[in-house]
C-alpha cells in the first residue's frame, strides 16, 4: 500500500480522502489542526447567531468511522522535507509516498501589525465565535457607555471587503440591527447603529456579473448599510478606522475580510511560491519541479488558458482538483498514466445579501438571479453541500425558525471566547 498524507481537511483534503476511502492500494493519513471539517460559506450566519458552530462543523473522525485505509491526526504541519519523502509535524515525524497540500488560506492584513491585532478575521469557526461574543458585548457596554464617543463606537461596526463574505456578513448584521437587537435592547437608539461596508475597487461583488453586483449594491442601500466604495483602508488603532483619503469612523469592531493568502507550510522553495502565497502547480496537480506532491484547492497557484492568473480560491475548485486528482493516483499506484490535466469547470457563484434577498450567476446558459428565487436556489444548494443529515436537520430548523418567528435564538456570550482584543 501507498503512503499518502493529506494535509487540511478542507473542502479539497476531505474530498480527496473519502473518494479514495477504503481503496485498497492507499494507506492515507489525513492531518489537520482541528477535529473537525468547517463549512466556511457559513461562519457569518455563526458570527451574527443565526446557527450554532456545531451546526456547521462535522467531526473527521465520524466521516471515517467505516473506514479501512483513512486515519486521523489532529496536529500541525510544521516543516516538509521532500528530499526524505517525510513531514515535522506537532505530533512527530510522518513518510509518505504521496503528499498532498490542502491547507487552504488564511487572513491576509497586507502586513498591517494594527490590524492583526485589532480587526477580526472570520476564517474559522473559533473566529466566527469572537467575532459573535464582540458583538453582543458591545450591546452589552453601551447601556452602559459613558459618552457619545464611546456609544457611538459600540454601536458602529466596520466591514471591510466587499466580496461574498463581506455582502454577506454586512447584509446579516442589517437584518440583525432591524428584526432582533430592537426587542433585545429596547433602551438602546439603534437608529443610531451604522454598518459600513468598505470596498477598495468601485463596486461589490466584483468577481461576479455586473448585474450582480448592482443588485448587491441595491440591497444593501435597501438594508441601510453604507457602502463606501473606492474606499481604501490606511489603519485601524481599536478605536479609529482611519482611509487613505482622510476619512475617519469611529468603531470598536471592524471584520477583515478584504484579503487572503496560502497557509504554504515551511520546507516550500520561494521559486515555488506565487501570488497570494500560493504554491505553483501544474495541470496535474503537482508541485512544480516533484512527481509525488501535490497541492490543491486555495493554497494552490494553476494556470489554465481560461485563469491565467490562477483560479478563484473557492470551494468548487478545491472538491474538482480533489476528484481529479483521486482518479490520477489510483492510475499511478498501478503504474499507469494520468487520466487527464485540471480544467475548472464553473457551474456558477452566489452571494446572499438579506433576508429574501441573494445574487445568483450561471455561465452556461449565461444567467442572472435575483432577490427570493436567487435566495431559494442559495439556501438549497448550501443545505445540499453540508456534511451530515443531523447538521442538515439543524441547519434547516435553525433557518426555518428564524424565518417564521424573525428572531435568533443563539445570542450568548461565552468568556473563553470573547477577546476584547486580539493580539
Amino acid at each position: 500500500m501507498k503512503k499518502l498524507l493529506i494535509v487540511g481537511a478542507g473542502f479539497g483534503g476531505l474530498r480527496l480522502a473519502r473518494k479514495l476511502n477504503n481503496h485498497p492500494d492507499f494507506e492515507i493519513t489525513l492531518i489537520d489542526k482541528f477535529n473537525y471539517h468547517q463549512f466556511q460559506p457559513l461562519f457569518y450566519q455563526v458570527a451574527t447567531a443565526g446557527l450554532d458552530a456545531s451546526n456547521i462543523s462535522f467531526p473527521l473522525r465520524k466521516v471515517f468511522q467505516k473506514s479501512k485505509n483513512v486515519r486521523i491526526r489532529v496536529c500541525e504541519l510544521l516543516q516538509i522535507i521532500s528530499a526524505e519523502q517525510k513531514v515535522i509535524t506537532s505530533i512527530g515525524e510522518m513518510e509518505y509516498d504521496y503528499l498532498v497540500i490542502a491547507t487552504g488560506a488564511d487572513t491576509n492584513f497586507f502586513g498591517n501589525k494594527n490590524l492583526s491585532d485589532y480587526a477580526f478575521p472570520m476564517k474559522s469557526t473559533v473566529e466566527a465565535l469572537q467575532i459573535r461574543h464582540r458583538l453582543i458585548q458591545n450591546f452589552e457596554d453601551a447601556l452602559n457607555s459613558q459618552s457619545a464617543d464611546e456609544f457611538e463606537g459600540l454601536m458602529n461596526i466596520v466591514v471591510v471587503g466587499g466580496g461574498p463574505t463581506g455582502v454577506e456578513i454586512a447584509g446579516a448584521l442589517a437584518d440583525w440591527r432591524r428584526f432582533v437587537l430592537p426587542k433585545d435592547y429596547p433602551e438602546l437608539d439603534f437608529s443610531k447603529m451604522k454598518i459600513y461596508l468598505l470596498e477598495g475597487t468601485g463596486k461589490t461583488l466584483a468577481a461576479m456579473s455586473e448585474k450582480s453586483s448592482i443588485d448587491s449594491l441595491k440591497y444593501l442601500e435597501k438594508l441601510g448599510v453604507e457602502v463606501w466604495t473606492n474606499s481604501l483602508l490606511n489603519d485601524y488603532d481599536g478605536k479609529i478606522v482611519s482611509l487613505k483619503d482622510g476619512r475617519t469612523i469611529n468603531t470598536a469592531t471592524v471584520i477583515w475580510a478584504a484579503g487572503i493568502k496560502g497557509n504554504i507550510p515551511a520546507g516550500i522553495d520561494n521559486t515555488l511560491i506565487a501570488r497570494g502565497n500560493r504554491i505553483k502547480v501544474n495541470r496535474f496537480s503537482q508541485v512544480n519541479g516533484f512527481k509525488n506532491v501535490f497541492a490543491i484547492g486555495d493554497v494552490a497557484y494553476m494556470e489554465e488558458t481560461n485563469y491565467p492568473n490562477g483560479h478563484p480560491q473557492v470551494a468548487p475548485v478545491a472538491m474538482q482538483q480533489a476528484d481529479l486528482l483521486a482518479k490520477n493516483l489510483k492510475e499511478w499506484s498501478v503504474g499507469g498514466l494520468p487520466i487527464k490535466e485540471f480544467s475548472y469547470y464553473d457551474k456558477g457563484s452566489m452571494a446572499t445579501v438579506g433576508r429574501n434577498l441573494a445574487v445568483v450567476d450561471v455561465p452556461k446558459p449565461k444567467l442572472h438571479f435575483g432577490g427570493f428565487f436567487a435566495w431559494l436556489i442559495w439556501m438549497g444548494l448550501h443545505l445540499m453541500l453540508i456534511l451530515g443529515v443531523k447538521n442538515r436537520f439543524f441547519v434547516f430548523s435553525n433557518w426555518l425558525y428564524n424565518y417564521i418567528t424573525y428572531d435568533q435564538n443563539l445570542r450568548l456570550i461565552f468568556k473563553e471566547f470573547y477577546k476584547p482584543v486580539r493580539k
